[in-house]
């Protein structure tokens, strides 16, 4: 397993309010995740970076079932951003976004809140692996908008659910099956928004070396005026 991952703030932002944290642990598997900040030009930052860390250094602290590590690992992340929000006034209303992916051999765990998006990639294609906690994604799923008349909708940043928001946690979990060859992406919608899922395919399959295509990425973002911060993280098995 290998990973790669950047961020940036964009071209029209003045601060990057992503955060992302990624390692290959001593068993050779990869936890990864990306977190997309939101709540005011100091807050959003400070809920990220605390997620970012919370969950790293509680996951990595704990042993047992994946899937359980993760969800406790989100959870107190989770509850410490509702706190500090709660309690510190420059911090009203913080949260951020989540996903958080754990890949090993034959499967990755994957863990979503908010909009942040995990793909999964090989030579077949690409496909989305996790549902947008968003406004617009519930008015695709009820048939009001199209897929493609989401991507251009005015209200397509309002989030439905995001970390700290509120005190109990509910995030969605998927199970991933990987073969040798499989990537996975994780992008905030700085990323996503700006570049088409075939795009993403074609960087990664074809694109180049692998641990060059975040940037790639990135660069397509950026010269498409990259309105929102930016993060990609790679994970090939």
């Amino acid at each position: 397993m290998e990973v790669w991952g950047i961020t940036h703030r964009g071209v029209v932002r003045q601060q990057n309010q992503d955060a992302f944290s990624a390692r290959t642990m001593d068993d050779g598997r990869v936890i990864a995740l990306v977190c997309d900040g939101m709540g005011g030009a100091r807050a959003g930052n400070v809920a990220s970076a605390m997620a970012v860390d919370l969950f790293m250094d509680r996951f990595l602290r704990e042993s047992g079932d994946d899937q359980e590590r993760m969800q406790r690992a989100a959870s107190q992340a989770n509850q410490e951003i509702f706190q500090k929000a709660a309690t510190d006034e420059d911090c009203t209303g913080m949260g951020t976004t989540l996903v958080a992916a754990l890949a090993g051999a034959g499967e990755a765990v994957i863990l979503n809140e908010g909009d942040s998006r995990a793909y999964h990639i090989n030579g077949d294609g690409i496909v989305l692996i996790t549902r947008d906690h968003s406004l617009v994604e519930d008015l695709v799923e009820r048939g009001e908008l199209t897929r493609e008349q989401a991507r251009t909708h005015p209200h397509k940043n309002l989030i439905t659910r995001a970390l700290g928001a509120e005190p109990v946690l509910l995030a969605d979990c998927f199970r991933q099956p990987l073969a040798q060859g499989d990537f996975l992406l994780l992008c905030s919608d700085g990323l996503s928004n700006l570049v088409t899922e075939q795009e993403m395919l074609y960087e990664v399959i074809h694109g180049g070396d692998s641990e060059s295509c975040p940037q790639r990425l990135l660069d397509i973002a950026l010269h498409r005026g990259a309105p929102d911060n930016v993060t990609a993280v790679l994970i090939r098995c």
